[in-house]
Parts: C-alpha cells; sequence; structure tokens
C-alpha cells in the first residue's frame, strides 16, 4: 500500500510539474515544452501565420518585427496548451508557431493569412477575413472533413473539389481518425 500512495504521489507531481504559464510581451522567440499527441488551441492576431508540426517536444512562437507590444501568453495544462497572440502591428506582421507534428490543433483569427504544414491530427481553423492554406497529408486518414466559405473560394485538390461564389461548402467522410474543419468567411480556403 505504502509502495501505491508513493507512486501515486510522484505520478500527481509530474503532472503538476507539466503546468506551465508564461506570459511576455516583447519578447521572441518563446519555448515551451509540450509533448506529442496534445492538443493545442490558438487565439491569434490579425498577421501572416505559418503553423508548422516539428519532430520536436516544444511549442515555439516567433514573429518579425520585433514589437514592444506583442503579447504572447502560452498556458500548458497537461496535454492541453493554449496560445494566445495579441497586440499585433496592423502591417506585414509575420508569426510563426512550431508544435509537435501529432497534435490536434484549433486556430481561430479575425484577419489575415493562415499556413499549416506538417500537423498530424485533427485540425480545426476559422479565419474570418483572409486565406487559410492547409497541407492536409493524406486524404484517407480523415474520417470527416469540412470546409466552408461565406463569400469567396474553396480549392481542395486532396478532395477534388474547387467551388466559388456566395456560401460555398463541401463534407466528405473518409476511413481515417481525424477531423478536420476548415473555414473562412470572407476569403479563400486551400487544402491540398
Amino acid at each position: 500500500m505504502r509502495t501505491l500512495l508513493v507512486l501515486f504521489g510522484l505520478g500527481a507531481a509530474l503532472l503538476v510539474a507539466q503546468d506551465t504559464k508564461v506570459d511576455q510581451t516583447g519578447e521572441t522567440p518563446i519555448e515551451v515544452k509540450f509533448a506529442p499527441g496534445g492538443r493545442v488551441r490558438m487565439d491569434l492576431c490579425p498577421s501572416g501565420t505559418e503553423i508548422v508540426g516539428t519532430e520536436d517536444k516544444f511549442v515555439r512562437v516567433s514573429y518579425h518585427p520585433d514589437r514592444d507590444d506583442v503579447r504572447v501568453r502560452i498556458r500548458i495544462d497537461g496535454n492541453h496548451a493554449d496560445l494566445g497572440v495579441t497586440g499585433c502591428p496592423h502591417n506585414n506582421f509575420q508569426l510563426r508557431v512550431e508544435l509537435p507534428k501529432a497534435s490536434a490543433l484549433q486556430v481561430r483569427m479575425m484577419a489575415g493569412q493562415v499556413d499549416v504544414r506538417g500537423v498530424q491530427g485533427d485540425k480545426d481553423v476559422e479565419v474570418s477575413f483572409g486565406q487559410l492554406t492547409m497541407e492536409v497529408g493524406e486524404p484517407d486518414d480523415y474520417e470527416r472533413v469540412d470546409a466552408s466559405v461565406n463569400s469567396g473560394q474553396i480549392n481542395a485538390p486532396a478532395f477534388d473539389v474547387s467551388k466559388g461564389g456566395l456560401f460555398r461548402s463541401f463534407d466528405r467522410s473518409g476511413p481515417g481518425r481525424y477531423r478536420l474543419h476548415a473555414h473562412v468567411g470572407a476569403g479563400q480556403v486551400d487544402l491540398r
């Protein structure tokens, strides 16, 4: 029984040790350890954003140009990460987020361009105004795919779909285990 209590205590200590909070303004890059297989939720300011899956075990945020008013907040809670970036300038701001490639991804951004590549897992990305380009990998890796635009274009050669105009969308079911949701209010969705 005593051994069981010691093991339980060590397990709880490891879980607590994984909890991390970072809140930095005007610093780039910012890096926090994060294990593959987790969920990463992002709330990003308008920008040109590149989200890249890597072999590394961290979430890393970098941006250009350096600005004193850009605020990056990262909260890691076990296998969940919340990332927020605010205070971005209104023109030519470039943001890069690196995360373990085996991650489930949820991204929300008001305006700009989002490019996602190298992420193997669920992808849920919405941009109100702008362009979303996403590498999807193998189409058969997905159980469910849905993409839509209120006004604009959907180009999804990976799924043999090309549509333009108002309120365009498509849904697809497949044999895989991942889910893909892509939405742009006004602009373009590219799934490659």
